[in-house]
């Protein structure tokens, strides 16, 4: 069956939406992107998820990723469902929906991205679309997909860690632990020797060695960060600083110095 595998580079689509036709990687522009189908609107699960995607909108733009839903349902009722899902939340009660929904009424995308469910069939007995999750980085590369039965509905918090960790080891030669959260210890990436981790994360990490003689190295929140560019970079800041704050101590004496001058003068008449 046609997918995207990760890595490749997702297909640069052109549909119909709730807000108008689109073309995908226009649609994207140079952010980070999810895309998430679901079986049918006017459905209670359906309903239910985004709901909760609407109410979390904030917290995906907060990460710079651009949201858009989708179904096999037309682009009219996409816009009539709408107005049931944000009523679900009191937060998002009266709002537009804040991300559009593409029209896939003939399935052509749903065929091309591998996102049709064989168990789930509408009444003409035609195939559904399942709970895919597709997140695509800025390069337009697939970095992550999701793929939930009809039956169990997503949940957008953990879509929203898993966002999370890939931003950060996009950037980062890092990996994130089980059950990690944006603030925890991550782990070194295993490429990674001893001395090019010392180099590369001056602030120091941990080893924890396991009963097969490997090793888990883990870095401190703190650690982060403080590679050792930035490092370099924090050093210059830091002088800046000292400099600056010498620079208005010796104005401050000057101007201290002046006006007491001045003062005894005044007094001395």
């Amino acid at each position: 069956m046609p997918g995207v595998l990760l890595g490749d580079v997702f297909p640069n689509f052109e549909a119909d939406t709730s807000i108008g036709k689109i073309k995908f990687h226009e649609f994207l522009g140079d952010s980070w992107g999810i895309l998430f189908s679901h079986p049918r609107d006017f459905t209670p699960v359906c309903t239910t998820e985004l709901a909760c995607a609407a109410r979390l909108s904030d917290e995906f733009k907060k990460r710079g990723v651009k949201m858009i839903a989708l179904s096999i349902d037309s682009v009219a009722d996409h816009c009539a469902w709408s107005k049931d899902v944000v009523a679900l939340h009191s937060e998002t009660a009266g709002s537009p929906l804040p991300f559009p929904i593409i029209a896939d009424d003939k399935r052509e995308l749903s065929v091309l991205l591998g996102m049709l469910d064989p168990d789930e069939r509408d009444k003409d007995g035609m195939p559904l679309t399942a709970r895919c999750v597709f997140v695509i980085g800025p390069d337009k590369r697939l970095k992550l997909s999701i793929l939930y039965p009809a039956t169990t509905g997503r949940n957008f918090t953990e879509i929203l860690r898993v966002i999370d960790s890939l931003q950060l080891t996009a950037s980062k030669k890092v990996a994130t632990p089980v059950d990690w959260k944006p603030g925890e210890e991550v782990m070194v990436i295993p490429s990674l020797s001893d001395e090019e981790a010392k180099k590369l994360f001056p602030a120091g990490f941990t080893t924890k060695e396991l009963p097969s003689g490997k090793k888990i190295p883990a870095l401190y929140p703190t650690a982060i960060n403080k590679t050792a560019g930035m490092s370099r970079f924090k050093s210059i800041i830091d002088i800046a600083l000292l400099s600056a704050i010498s620079l208005i101590i010796l104005l401050t004496n000057s101007v201290s110095s002046t006006i007491w001058s001045l003062y005894h003068s005044e007094f001395s008449i």
